[in-house]
């Protein structure tokens, strides 16, 4: 990236140039993106192509003003961070689903982040609902963040540290939120080629949840949560309440997208396969 892309990126998130990689900074930067720039899967429903190039991800983000699911957020995002002189590292993981079952491999990208004063960091701007701020890959304690607790231990651990012999390798990590697996992290370097099957299972197959609904959701100003299923709204307050609302029509869902999540849309994504009107 050259300087008149970071800075228009620092724009698009409403961030200062930082004087130093910090992890001060990092904090900064992690909250505001995902304030100002939403997770949203409606490229699949618009028959928009996801291509793992790192000009084509930052000009979706910066230059058409849009969000994306974790290969896209992330991939900018680690960017970014790359040029404002983070030492940044992508990595694979696998998503929990039901009954605590791992999704399929590259099923999720995460990042982790060096600072200049000192300690790993693991940045996720991309999974959704998720911590605030980056979480400290050294910690195995509980975390504090706005969202909840999380904790980062190693992979298959039990409550007493003993691992649970599902396979995982030595080094591979849970991330849990409220002790709730989220998904598993592998440590071995990633570059964005290696996310092309993961994106490819993500964006095309029956079997993933992005092809079988919409979503697009950003953290608000005061902690809480909006997001647009379709046309149902759900505002989430800091304290975890949640207020439903159906919209009324084609145009208030695209004045919606326009008003709450800075995206302009000329038609409204629907669902391939849903029910006239069941987005």
């Amino acid at each position: 990236m050259n300087s008149a892309q970071i800075d228009a990126y620092l724009r698009r998130i409403g961030v200062k140039h930082p004087a130093w990689p910090t992890v001060d900074m990092l904090r900064e930067l992690h909250l505001r993106h995902l304030q100002t720039v939403p997770f949203e899967n409606l490229s699949i429903h618009l028959g928009e192509e996801l291509v793992l190039e790192q000009k084509r991800l930052v000009d979706k983000v910066v230059g058409r003003r849009r969000g994306g699911i974790c290969y896209e957020l992330n991939g900018a995002f680690g960017a970014l961070l790359k040029a404002l002189g983070f030492d940044v590292t992508l990595l694979a993981a696998r998503v929990y689903g039901d009954e605590r079952r791992l999704g399929v491999p590259y099923d999720h990208m995460a990042l982790r982040v060096r600072t200049v004063d000192g300690g790993d960091w693991l940045a996720d701007v991309g999974f959704g609902a998720h911590s605030h701020y980056p979480l400290a890959f050294g910690e195995r304690g509980e975390q504090r963040d706005p969202a909840g607790g999380f904790r980062v231990i190693e992979a298959g651990a039990d409550e007493a540290g003993v691992r649970g012999g599902g396979g995982e390798r030595a080094d591979d990590l849970d991330v849990l939120w409220d002790d709730k697996p989220q998904y598993r992290l592998e440590l071995r370097p990633r570059v964005l080629g290696d996310f092309t099957i993961g994106a490819w299972w993500n964006t095309t197959s029956p079997g993933s949840h992005f092809v079988r609904s919409l979503v697009c959701s950003r953290v608000t100003e005061d902690g809480g949560r909006i997001t647009l299923s379709g046309s149902r709204l759900t505002v989430t307050s800091p304290e975890g309440k949640k207020e439903v609302t159906s919209l009324a029509d084609d145009a208030e869902v695209l004045e919606l997208y326009r008003e709450r999540f800075g995206i302009e849309l000329d038609r409204v994504p629907t669902v391939r396969g849903a029910e006239p009107g069941g987005r």
